[in-house]
């Protein structure tokens, strides 16, 4: 890889920073993933969740200006990259990325992403991992030019589709005490950086008028809406996603609303009545209407651990008869267990 260093993460500057889609999984972020790595400038790889699996441990590799110190993040970053459920097509460089990242976690993911825009051939960078919410203030501190998409979905859909995915939180209450807490931190977000910088994006509105709110967010970005955008589900990326694992099957499928309101259908008025004890002042918020004459919504904890375990199990093993990359998803947690553990060793 032919990179120049005036190319890479210590850019901060200028127009095209980059792009991170922020909010809570099972919200819509690998259909506007897709969608914004369709653009002809846009590179968006799906993110082996970086800032996620290492910030608990960050402060265990030290100052990070001391280059041996640099050296072993760039490692366990690139080990944790290796093990990534989809991989990335393209190589990072990691001697590269030791001499080039700014001396911050942050700063090595960053390099990890430049690295992939250059390989694209592409003028800007963008994050799908929803975690980032987490570290607005991180990215901003490297990047003032770097623009951030809340994307909101109703929690009760949220919830409905969680508890059938073998990412995060099964059991609804627990996806709508994380939906809260993550909302609230994009809200604030939101409030501290102003529109020019954080876009609320709601996911209704992405499926019902993808037309008006790909064209809106375009805008925004100050970037020209093109044709492909619209057919993200024809990309080869979208195809090699959606025969991975069920969660991602939509992935190749076009836009369509049949997903909004679901949580009718797939939760019990006991699991609705949960969501909305916790999700309810956001929800209302974020212009969510709660429905009504529900039973009461407690969840006494040994129940509420018995049933996420009981759920949980199913979601396992349906993963495994039915998804391409259950065991590597496996060999990854192994990996972020392994690095963990490394890290706090030193």
């Amino acid at each position: 890889m032919n990179a120049r260093p005036e190319d890479g993460a210590r850019r901060s500057e200028g127009p095209d920073g980059p792009v991170l889609i922020i909010g809570t999984e099972r919200s819509g972020s690998n259909l506007l993933r897709l969608v914004l790595n369709s653009h002809s400038r846009i590179a968006v790889p799906h993110p082996p969740h970086f800032m996620r699996y290492l910030a608990p441990v960050a402060d265990a590799y030290g100052d990070l200006t001391v280059e041996d110190n640099r050296r072993r993040l760039v490692r366990d970053a690139g080990l944790l990259l290796e093990r990534h459920i989809s991989p990335w097509p393209h190589r990072i460089d990691r001697d590269l990325a030791v001499a080039r990242a700014a001396p911050s976690l942050f700063g090595v993911v960053a390099e990890f992403y430049e690295q992939y825009r250059q390989a694209e051939g592409k003028a800007r960078w963008g994050c799908k991992s929803t975690f980032m919410v987490d570290h607005v203030a991180d990215v901003l501190a490297q990047y003032p030019a770097a623009r951030f998409i809340w994307l909101v979905r109703d929690p009760r859909d949220v919830a409905a589709s969680a508890r059938r995915a073998v990412f995060g939180h099964c059991h609804p209450y627990l996806t709508a005490v994380l939906w809260t807490r993550q909302q609230r931190t994009a809200s604030a977000a939101l409030a501290r950086y102003g529109p020019e910088v954080v876009h609320r994006l709601r996911y209704e509105d992405l499926v019902q008028e993808p037309v008006a709110a790909i064209t809106r967010m375009c805008g925004w970005l100050g970037e020209s809406p093109e044709p492909a955008m619209f057919a993200h589900d024809r990309t080869p990326q979208a195809q090699a996603l959606a025969s991975l694992s069920e969660s991602w099957r939509n992935a190749a499928r076009p836009v369509t609303a049949a997903s909004v309101g679901t949580w009718r259908g797939r939760l019990g008025p006991p699991e609705v009545a949960q969501v909305q004890a916790v999700a309810g002042p956001m929800m209302a918020k974020l212009g969510y209407t709660a429905a009504t004459g529900l039973p009461a919504a407690a969840v006494p904890p040994a129940l509420l651990r018995l049933r996420e375990g009981t759920l949980r199990a199913g979601v396992e093993y349906r993963s495994l008869r039915r998804d391409r990359n259950t065991l590597r998803r496996w060999w990854r947690d192994a990996t972020v267990h392994y690095i963990r553990a490394r890290a706090r060793r030193l």
